[in-house]
């Protein structure tokens, strides 16, 4: 059975460590660079909404279905976004990687590349999980490409899976990485941070 425990993750570049009520502020703050809220692809809160949503986080972690980290990039140790493990299926071993976002100034560096790196390689070689789901919105083109260039294959769209804030529904393009061919994606990965 999949067992998922709070854990710190780092590069030399990037930490991300369990999510706490004390990163209210700063989540704010970084969801504010970009007024993230207003993105039609995407689910973030305004700064006012932070409290409820890491809440929410830290109840799913406390019922087994998600595990929430602090994106932080060392220069400074700044927060710069969250992500999480969810969608927990213990008995399968799988995990999604999901609720991924990135203040806008720090989008398209190697934030969201380390971080994706730390949590594969970390359900995969510390977990043993058989597969890592990524889910994205499918009109989303940035995050689609970079599921893409993480080597994760399009398992498919879900055709009306959610209503989003603004109220229209969404169309969810599924993704995954299954365990045979998370060598290859990690060599890939480890490429580009060394680049």
């Amino acid at each position: 059975m999949l067992r998922i425990e709070p854990v710190t993750l780092s590069t030399d570049r990037l930490i991300l460590r369990p999510l706490s009520l004390d990163d209210v502020p700063a989540l704010g703050e970084a969801a504010s660079d970009g007024t993230l809220w207003e993105k039609k692809t995407t689910t973030v809160p305004r700064p006012e909404g932070f409290a409820e949503y890491v809440r929410m986080a830290l109840e799913h972690q406390a019922a087994g279905l998600a595990l929430p980290f602090a994106t932080m990039v060392r220069d400074g140790d700044r927060l710069v976004g969250s992500t999480r493990y969810m969608n927990i299926d213990a008995a399968n071993h799988r995990v999604e990687i999901g609720t991924t976002w990135i203040a806008k100034s720090w989008q398209r560096t190697f934030v969201n590349t380390h971080a994706k790196f730390l949590m594969l390689r970390h359900a995969f070689e510390v977990l043993g999980c058989n597969a890592v789901e990524i889910r994205t919105h499918s009109r989303n083109d940035q995050s689609r490409a970079a599921i893409e260039r993480l080597g994760a294959k399009l398992d498919g769209i879900l055709r009306r899976h959610m209503i989003m804030p603004d109220g229209h529904i969404r169309d969810t393009a599924v993704y995954s990485i299954i365990a045979e061919e998370w060598p290859a994606a990690k060599a890939g990965l480890e490429r580009r941070l060394a680049g």
